[in-house]
């Protein structure tokens, strides 16, 4: 393991007879995603990338939850210029390159030729379902609760998982849980496809991770590598391409009326009132 992997704050990667696993850490509650993680994740999957002791990958979540999704109160000092109102070119300009480096943290999974597969317990939201989106097979435990929520706080989603759930649970279903913003129980989950099995408690789905990635493992490295990347061929422009334009449609109609009362109903636990102002 590289120095670098040794010393990260949101992230725990332990390799062993080439799988390799990767905990979320948070340090935000529930796993949440702030700046060390959005910095951490394309630094850990480069380097499993370019490891040849490494031939699949694990991640997951540490404690009940796999991820509350975007850490927004560490996240706001940052789009705080873009949000307050009256921002022009420049501030939306910085926005873009922000939303595009989050994308490309998250791509980082994808690009991965190592096959990844992730394990999810408890609670999967917003940014956590555009990362499970990435991976290559996503496994649950019976908790787990999938929700693509950003429509709930006036955000069109993008950091993938308008992109690629599409080829994972079919259009209608996408459109439903990113029209609603709905919680989807485990269950659920199996029927649409999101998840390929669903076992009874965190410990089993992470066995279950394990045992696949150990048998992916066991295969012809470089053939599994074709493998993948073969099959995403196809996809991987069509996501590029979806990915550029929603990160310029949010720099375009991101701040609103609307997203305001998003973060005040935040703050003061209540239900937003929204406008479409």
């Amino acid at each position: 393991m590289t120095a670098d992997l040794d010393n990260l704050v949101s992230l725990k990667v332990d390799i062993a007879d080439r799988v390799a696993e990767v905990m979320l850490l948070g340090p935000g509650k529930g796993n949440a995603m702030g700046p060390d993680f959005w910095r951490e994740l394309p630094l850990v999957f480069g380097a499993l990338d370019a490891d040849p002791d490494v031939h699949a990958v694990v991640l997951t979540g540490s404690g009940a939850n796999f991820s509350y999704g975007l850490d927004l109160p560490a996240m706001m000092p940052t789009w705080g210029e873009l949000l307050g109102g009256n921002a022009l070119a420049a501030p939306r300009t910085r926005f873009l390159g922000e939303v595009r480096t989050l994308q490309k943290a998250v791509t980082a999974v994808a690009a991965c030729r190592k096959p990844v597969v992730a394990a999810v317990s408890g609670w999967c939201v917003g940014g956590g379902v555009d990362v499970i989106a990435a991976a290559d097979v996503r496994l649950a435990s019976e908790d787990a609760k999938f929700s693509v929520r950003e429509v709930k706080v006036a955000i069109v989603a993008d950091l993938g998982s308008l992109q690629r759930l599409a080829g994972i649970i079919g259009e209608g279903h996408l459109r439903e849980l990113a029209y609603t913003g709905r919680d989807v129980d485990a269950a659920r989950a199996l029927r649409i496809g999101l998840v390929n099995d669903l076992y009874p408690d965190q410990s089993a789905v992470l066995a279950a991770a394990r045992e696949l990635a150990r048998e992916i493992a066991d295969n012809p490295p470089l053939v599994v590598q074709g493998v993948k990347d073969v099959l995403d061929q196809h996809r991987e422009h069509q996501v590029a391409d979806g990915l550029r334009y929603v990160a310029a449609w949010n720099a375009a109609f991101l701040p609103s009326e609307d997203l305001g009362e998003a973060a005040q109903a935040f703050l003061e636990r209540r239900t937003p009132k929204f406008q479409g102002k």
